[in-house]
């Protein structure tokens, strides 16, 4: 959510080259996650085949996040490289921590329902954990720039700096927890390794992961265009922003730390309520209704009047109730297409299908934070300037009509998806009884 304005606005750079380096960085690493799926799979220690590499990236990925919200060099060129370098690894330990991670979801229980129920716990606590970063963003590098003069005035990028430190701390610690206090219980029926070949194989021709995949690439640009406008929006749009602005632990708490609290506080919202709206309407047209919502709120949110600050947040927490909806849906879904490719091929491959979901964040990611940038540069944004007409206007299409295209282009891939509650009910009772003769 800030790391477009940190890279425009604090480190200088513009956007159309952050566009551009969101773009490289992400579309190789992009097709790494698949194979991070497939060494996982082959993994075999005494602590099973994921939770190892929670405990063995933890600490790289808290420097890797210090060191993406830093800068180094005093020319654009300097600064560009290192935001390259810099960026690129945070998104390949990213990977090595977070397909592991989101694979254990597949490997603790084989009951669908349950699966929901642990990824909506899942989902509830990430987006706990946003709130209290978002809470926490403006207060403190509001505190720490104060404590290094630049030129007798607070550095920003040191406040940045130090920010970062205490969340990739926070973010250690957290990880390290669930590599101790998670289990593995779910095994292959067939324990030899099948060929990587066959895996991706079984995979290409995986129907309802190709729809799925698609929803969900759909559903990260939809949300990366949105949040990544959104301090844009605040910053430049809002005129009145600033009365809303207060203080606390010497730092300034301002209106689009409100807004974005207060969406992830609706996602949590959203995700608290998908156990019982699957139960009633099951995944498929849960993830269906949730993508349609967003749309029309979406583009209803283009014609609020920038006065009117208590609608746009009103807006926010409902659009915001539908992206929560769809957040543990996907995860939850992606382990019931890992059951229906066992049942269909007799083969096994949860961590190659599940960084398939960490492929599609990530290409999500890529596309709208490209996008951000490039459009950005093409409405005619200048950082720390006045902007035009035209560059409002298309910060505001930023936060409306273009993520609705996103959401609804995701329902049309979603009202495709073949695997209905009674099916996935099936396949599972199946595979136990195959497992049992096993």
């Amino acid at each position: 959510m800030y790391l477009l304005f940190f890279y425009t606005d604090v480190v200088g750079l513009s956007a159309a080259a952050v566009g551009t380096m969101f773009l490289v960085t992400r579309v190789w690493d992009t097709f790494l996650d698949p194979f991070i799926g497939v060494l996982g799979d082959r993994t075999e220690t005494k602590w099973g085949k994921f939770r190892p590499y929670l405990l063995w990236v933890a600490i790289p990925f808290g420097i890797c996040g210090l060191l993406t919200f830093s800068s180094f060099g005093t020319t654009d060129t300097a600064k560009l490289v290192y935001a390259y370098v810099t960026y690129t690894l945070m998104m390949v330990v990213y990977s090595l921590i977070n397909v592991p991670y989101a694979s254990l979801l597949g490997v603790m229980s084989a009951n669908p329902q349950t699966r929901t129920e642990f990824s909506s716990y899942r989902m509830t606590f990430a987006f706990g954990g946003s709130i209290l970063v978002l809470a926490l963003v403006e207060p403190l590098t509001g505190l720490f720039s104060k404590m290094k003069l630049v030129e007798g005035h607070p550095s920003m990028l040191f406040g940045w700096e130090m920010t970062a430190c205490v969340f990739a701390l926070i973010a250690i610690v957290m990880f390290l927890l669930t590599f101790y206090w998670t289990k593995e219980r779910i095994h292959p029926i067939v324990e030899k390794k099948g060929s990587l070949k066959n895996d991706i194989r079984d995979l290409c021709t995986n129907g309802a992961w190709w729809i799925l995949l698609g929803a969900s690439v759909m559903v990260l640009v939809f949300n990366s265009i949105r949040d990544g406008a959104a301090v844009f929006f605040f910053k430049y749009n809002i005129i009145d922003a600033s009365n809303w602005s207060f203080s606390i632990f010497n730092g300034t708490f301002t209106l689009v730390t409100v807004y974005l609290v207060l969406g992830q506080a609706f996602n949590i919202i959203g995700i608290l309520c998908v156990p019982a709206l699957t139960k009633v309407l099951g995944k498929k047209h849960t993830f269906l209704y949730a993508m349609l919502g967003a749309t029309v709120l979406s583009v209803l949110f283009y014609f609020l009047p920038n006065s009117c600050v208590s609608g746009i947040l009103i807006m926010q927490a409902l659009i915001s109730f539908c992206a929560g909806v769809v957040s543990p849906l996907m995860w939850s879904m992606y382990a019931d297409i890992a059951d229906y490719s066992e049942w269909k091929t007799g083969r096994r491959a949860t961590g190659l299908i599940f960084s398939s979901s960490s492929m599609s964040q990530k290409l999500g990611w890529t596309i709208g934070g490209s996008m951000s940038g490039w459009l950005l540069s093409y409405f005619g944004f200048e950082a720390n300037a006045v902007q035009t007409e035209n560059s409002l206007n298309g910060i505001l299409l930023m936060m409306s009509l273009l993520p609705a295209c996103a959401t609804f282009i995701s329902a049309l891939f979603i009202s495709r998806y073949p695997l209905t509650e009674s099916r996935i009910r099936a396949i599972s009772v199946d595979l136990e009884d195959r497992r049992k003769e096993d």
